[in-house]
């Protein structure tokens, strides 16, 4: 098989690339290891309001026909972010956004490229780079620009030469059944040392999970969501927790290497402080696939996407990863120092925290 553009991976990130590359007149083929997409879904679901998102990327040119979502995949509004600290103090945070329902999210977005344009293969897993060409389990794929949308373990990225993500954390979630108020609530201490736990609000359940960081933990992901469920006496009706690794330290350093590019959490465009990353995807993914489809159409130099991304994202991901840093160094080593450094920041500074903002002048 050939073709202009491959993009490994059929999340947001690797939709939005294949849309606006095809969009362009490239051949584009995305392919994803998984026979449905979106699932099972591995993430909280949560979708910050545009007006939050431009306060992020206030730089990035029309998102709100970017980031659009159809009615009927918003699922519940928010009303703001609870931070509980370990002693159960609650500072309330001004935030508006909404949950989704990801699977379908994620199925729109591939559709959405698909009616652009692109070729959409399922069940096709991406194995390695030899020669020029991409061995998949079904088959090898000849391409002129490749593009990693596979995640924050990126087979792509690897293959490519460039760096990996260092010291993402493990986190897991499943779903609650009951009545929650309209708020995101992040618990931080003991259950989840070094990151938080979370209830994320949908219709009449909830995403409930636990992430945490290694170097602080002396437990078991699974021993802490254990903790976790019951303390606030969940009833879990998901079949089994679903995982995934989350980029803790901002961009990896290069995300272009001779014609190839990775994007989405094969990046670190990642939120450091709260693993978000469904807007830097989209965002990132359409900046992706336009210079992919303009280096084929014009010859477009590839390095124009890092250039083009740093412009665009840069600033506030590394603000967070900076404010990451600061908080594993003076917060998380203990529940009593994660206590007092929320009560030395308060409400100000945690929103700051909040919403990628620096906690100091």
């Amino acid at each position: 098989m050939k073709t202009d553009i491959l993009v490994v991976g059929a999340g947001p990130a690797g939709s939005v690339t294949a849309r606006f590359a095809a969009e362009k007149g490239a051949r584009v083929t995305l392919i994803e290891r998984r026979p449905e997409i979106g699932v099972p879904v591995r993430c909280g679901e949560l979708m910050p309001s545009c007006e939050e998102i431009k306060g992020f990327y206030p730089s990035v040119p029309d998102l709100d026909s970017l980031l659009y979502v159809p009615k009927d995949l918003r699922v519940r509004e928010m009303e703001g972010i609870r931070l509980i600290d370990p002693k159960d103090r609650c500072t309330e945070v001004e935030f508006t956004g909404y949950t989704t329902d990801r699977d379908r999210y994620d199925q729109y977005l591939a559709g959405e490229a698909v009616k652009a344009g692109a070729d959409l293969i399922k069940g096709c897993a991406f194995k390695n780079i030899r020669n020029g060409i991409a061995e998949t389990s079904e088959g090898d794929i000849e391409y002129k620009v490749i593009i990693g949308a596979d995640g924050p373990s990126s087979r792509v990225a690897r293959s490519l030469g460039l760096p990996k993500n260092m010291n993402p954390y493990p986190a897991v979630t499943a779903q609650a059944k009951g009545d929650f108020e309209p708020y995101v609530t992040m618990y931080f201490g003991g259950i989840a040392p070094g990151a938080y736990s979370w209830i994320i609000p949908k219709a009449g359940c909830a995403n409930v999970g636990v992430g945490f960081s290694p170097k602080f933990a002396d437990g078991t992901l699974d021993g802490y969501f254990e903790k976790f469920k019951n303390i606030h006496d969940f009833e879990i009706t998901s079949e089994k927790l679903n995982g995934k690794y989350v980029p803790s330290e901002g961009p990896i350093a290069r995300t272009v290497a001779g014609n190839g590019m990775v994007v989405g959490d094969a990046a670190g465009h990642v939120i450091s402080v709260s693993g978000g990353g469904l807007p830097q995807a989209v965002i990132g993914g359409r900046i992706c696939g336009q210079v992919a489809a303009d280096h084929i159409k014009e010859g477009r130099a590839l390095s124009d996407y890092e250039t083009e991304w740093r412009r665009a994202m840069l600033k506030p991901l590394k603000t967070a990863a900076f404010n990451k840093k600061l908080a594993d160094m003076f917060a998380f080593r203990s529940e009593r120092s994660t206590t007092i450094c929320m009560s030395i920041l308060g409400k100000r500074r945690l929103t700051k925290l909040i919403k990628c903002k620096r906690l100091f002048p």
